[in-house]
């Protein structure tokens, strides 16, 4: 039998609470009280992940669930039986291989290592929807733990502040939203830049020692330059990072090389006004994971984009 739950997710009015497992640890999250999210509704196919463009006000959290023994079959069932219970449909799921293994990860709104941790040969993802209201959840683990995403989107009366089982009636609440009448951001990467200052463009891949970028369409981008164009006098800072393999000095140019390749394809394939958009790099100096492990130095090769208008 499951140990009992410990933690509820309030994602929408009374009727819906979610229980993780006794435990459970939030490592990230974002919200805004407006915006427009593109929700996967099937498996990777011809170049492609279906979406579904949902508008309302939304909220992406991820879990981590340390020392739990289910697998992510089992985590995703215990989610999964919470939603059918509270008369939610099920419009898609999958696992690794049905859904499109490497190309279904990194065609959908992911958070970055070390906040998500998404094994591409052990992970679920689950579509489901009740009247206006739609949540998407990931699921799956590393050796030591568990990992859930749920995202959240519906009509902003629909979506209370988040709390755990403890703070239930505490008057202060986890989330804090804008306020109704002020200017938010249109993307999910807007969402997020206007928060924390920054965004880990998740989706970008880079080999060790390599600054190319690939061809395909890349969500994170997609995301960017459409908040970018809805906010011309907006202006970023792309920043490329690396593991710790070679010198800094080495580093520190290919990092460099990393942006400005992002920024060119920002500019070229995107659209992006070239004045809204610089490029620079920093190497191995500011690491999110321990360069000690594979899965920690592919989480260190990365690209972030800095908010860098001051109003």
């Amino acid at each position: 039998m499951l140990r009992p739950a410990v933690i509820s997710l309030l994602l929408t009015g009374p009727a819906l609470a979610l229980d993780l497992p006794a435990g459970a640890v939030m490592t990230g999250e974002d919200n805004a009280r407006r915006g427009s999210l593109a929700i996967a509704t099937g498996p990777f196919v011809d170049g492609t992940v279906p979406t579904r463009s949902v508008n309302g006000a939304v909220i992406r959290q991820a879990w981590r669930l340390p020392g739990t023994g289910l697998t992510t079959a089992q985590l995703m069932e215990l989610l999964r039986t919470q939603l059918s219970d509270e008369g939610w449909r099920i419009r898609f799921d999958c696992q690794e291989v049905t859904c499109g293994g490497f190309d279904f990860r990194f065609a959908t709104l992911v958070f970055g290592e070390p906040t998500m941790h998404v094994d591409l040969g052990d992970y679920r993802y689950l579509a489901a929807s009740n009247g206006a209201s739609h949540i998407a959840l990931l699921v799956s683990r590393s050796p030591g733990a568990g990992y859930v995403q749920i995202l959240r989107v519906g009509p902003a009366e629909d979506i209370p502040p988040v709390t755990t089982a403890s703070d239930m009636n505490a008057s202060t609440p986890l989330v804090s939203f804008p306020s109704p009448g002020d200017e938010g951001p249109t993307t999910a990467i807007g969402i997020q830049m206007e928060q924390a200052g920054y965004a880990v463009l998740s989706d970008l891949v880079f080999q060790t020692g390599s600054s190319a970028l690939g061809d395909a369409d890349f969500p994170s981008l997609t995301n960017l330059a459409g908040y970018l164009a809805a906010n011309p006098t907006k202006r970023v800072t792309l920043v490329g990072h690396t593991d710790a393999v070679g010198s800094l000095e080495n580093n520190i140019a290919l990092s460099r090389k990393r942006a400005g390749s992002v920024r060119q394809a920002l500019i070229d394939r995107y659209g992006v006004a070239p004045e809204q958009v610089a490029a620079d790099g920093v190497g191995f100096l500011s690491p999110v994971a321990s360069n000690q492990t594979e899965e920690g130095r592919e989480a260190n090769r990365r690209v972030e984009v800095v908010l860098t208008t001051t109003e």
